[in-house]
């Protein structure tokens, strides 16, 4: 993904409660519970950064190299893009 990464609002609702955010897929009513990294790689998709900004971010956060935060990052946004709350390139 190079371009920003953009949520798909009308495929689901979330809830955040105590640092966890629920997703509810508003089609097959399947619910996603983001926490830890999971939870702050989706605060930081705003529509405005592309993955590169969220590695780097997080990797900063982190303190950790983004090399060692990439491939998670990668398999987080696939999930998403899989499940229609992302647009995917």
């Amino acid at each position: 993904m190079t371009k920003a990464i953009v949520k798909c609002p009308d495929r689901f609702v979330e809830t955040e409660i105590d640092g966890e955010v629920v997703l509810m897929d508003l089609e097959s009513a399947d619910f996603f519970s983001l926490t830890g990294p999971a939870f702050d790689v989706w605060q930081l998709i705003d529509g405005t950064r592309d993955k590169a900004a969220i590695v780097s971010s997080l990797a900063a956060d982190y303190d950790a190299p983004d090399e060692a935060i990439t491939p998670d990052v990668d398999a987080f946004l696939a999930e998403m893009v899989g499940a229609c709350f992302l647009r995917g390139d």
